[in-house]
């Protein structure tokens, strides 16, 4: 509930310009884009996701978050966007992603072991590797069905929930600038 107080003062104090959406969204894009690419692979604790996004990085939807945040900075733009990302990016760096990756590699690692420790030691956290890893061998990769990117598997992850929040957000920040203007 916070959050969403914070960001109404911002779009009555700091109303973002016309400009700002070009610039945002790529970024914005790109990141629901991941989101949505890591969503519809994940398979929650039924098996290690090894594919799509999962095999060039870790953390593809904590990745495509990180966009989008910086979207909405850019989007803002100057001093506010400025402070926004000073915000947003230590406090994702030092205090939330590192917490989340010990508690979430200490539960893959107890469920899947060496082939766990094998993919976290190949595959960058947040930084996409170009080519995507395959482990030692195929085996551990799932079936054919958990290779492939499911509707279903995006819905179950609520990753509707994200899409809808997200595009409400950039249509309540333009009818703002245009109907009360910047």
């Amino acid at each position: 509930m916070p959050f969403y107080l914070i960001g109404v003062g911002l779009l009555v104090l700091f109303p973002p310009r016309p400009a700002g959406f070009i610039a945002a969204a790529p970024l914005i894009v790109l990141g629901l884009t991941l989101r949505g690419w890591g969503a519809g692979h994940l398979v929650k604790n039924d098996a290690l996701t090894l594919t799509g996004p999962y095999a060039h990085l870790r953390h593809p939807l904590y990745a495509g978050t990180v966009l989008v945040a910086t979207g909405f900075a850019v989007l803002f733009g100057g001093w506010l966007g400025i402070g926004l990302m000073a915000l947003i990016w230590p406090w994702f760096a030092f205090r939330y992603f590192p917490r989340k990756e010990r508690i979430e590699s200490a539960r893959l690692e107890e469920l899947y072991g060496d082939e766990f420790k094998a993919y976290r030691e190949a595959v960058p956290a947040l930084w996409p590797r170009r080519v995507g890893w395959r482990g030692a061998s195929s085996e551990g990769q799932g079936s054919s069905e958990n290779q492939q990117w499911m509707l279903d598997r995006y819905s179950d992850n609520n990753e509707l929930g994200t899409l809808l929040a997200v595009v409400g957000g950039l249509l309540v920040i333009w009818i703002r600038v245009i109907w009360i203007g910047p």
